[in-house]
């Protein structure tokens, strides 16, 4: 039986924190994911990265929960923290630049994007994207709105 805190909690975390710890927050946040419910599985994963702040594992998959649900900005942190802790993570980087350039930061972007690019250029997506990214750039110094 779970023991119970002052604060009314399982195991000392406060009221309304879900059952079970950071794994099965994890699993459960990625079945969400993986069922169309983002902002669900971004609550999730937001409180297994709260327990599990190392975990890179679960800062990825809060990463991916919090772009699909919207919230950019949110991702983008999360990505940037993923590619300091994961410099040779190419998928990092793609969402790091992929976030940046949603939030109209178009020189950063560029630079992740290319990272990535560079470590897997077989993915055509990221060549893609960087590509999109340069072409807003070259349009925008066109028009005089770099």
């Amino acid at each position: 039986m779970p023991q119970s805190s002052p604060s009314g909690g399982e195991g000392g975390r406060p009221p309304g924190w879900p059952t079970g710890g950071p794994y099965e927050w994890l699993q459960r946040g990625l079945a969400l994911l993986s069922a169309g419910e983002a902002a669900a599985a971004a609550t999730l994963l937001a409180r297994a990265h709260a327990e599990e702040p190392g975990s890179t594992g679960v800062l990825e998959a809060l990463a991916r929960a919090q772009y699909d649900s919207g919230d950019v900005a949110g991702a983008a942190e999360s990505f940037r923290d993923l590619a300091a802790a994961r410099p040779a993570d190419d998928y990092a980087h793609f969402g790091l630049g992929l976030c940046l350039s949603r939030l109209g930061r178009f020189g950063p972007a560029v630079e992740h994007l290319a990272m990535a690019h560079a470590m897997r250029p077989d993915r055509p997506e990221y060549a893609d994207r960087l590509r999109q990214v340069r072409a807003t750039i070259a349009a925008r110094q066109i028009l005089g709105n770099s």
